[in-house]
């Protein structure tokens, strides 16, 4: 825990938020700025910057934990569907602890989470696929 960051400050109760979830490796509570109602932010109880790379109970957790949650919250809210992310490095923001958004979703919400797409040729999807193989 690092008394600098405002997730590991929740975790020890030293900081307000609203908990909808917690076991010994999680916790889950509401975004303080949501995108949307139910917009909810799962970490791990220990400070990890990257939680693509915290070790792989912990990782389990923060994942099972997402689905728990994303259950609670389809039956609370019955939304539409769900968009689950992580981002990390620079784009993070403000906070460098890990963390996953959970943000139930409607038709008619104003949550643009769009990608511009391109073209994967079969050329280009082979050596790239021979890169990560190698690498695995």
């Amino acid at each position: 825990m690092t008394a600098e960051c405002e997730f590991c400050r929740i975790v020890a109760g030293d900081q307000s938020a609203h908990v909808l979830y917690e076991d010994e490796r999680t916790l889950a509570f509401l975004d303080r700025n949501p995108a949307v109602t139910g917009h909810t932010l799962v970490v791990p109880r220990s400070h990890e910057e990257d939680a693509l790379t915290i070790d792989e109970p912990t990782a389990s957790a923060v994942f099972e934990t997402v689905r728990t949650v994303a259950v609670a919250l389809e039956t609370a809210l019955e939304p539409d569907g769900f968009s689950v992310f992580h981002t990390s490095g620079p784009l993070v923001g403000d906070i460098d602890h890990a963390h996953v958004h959970l943000v139930p979703r409607s038709e008619d919400d104003d949550v643009a989470l769009s990608l511009t797409r391109g073209q994967l040729t079969d050329e280009e999807a082979a050596r790239l696929a021979d890169r990560v193989r190698a690498v695995l």
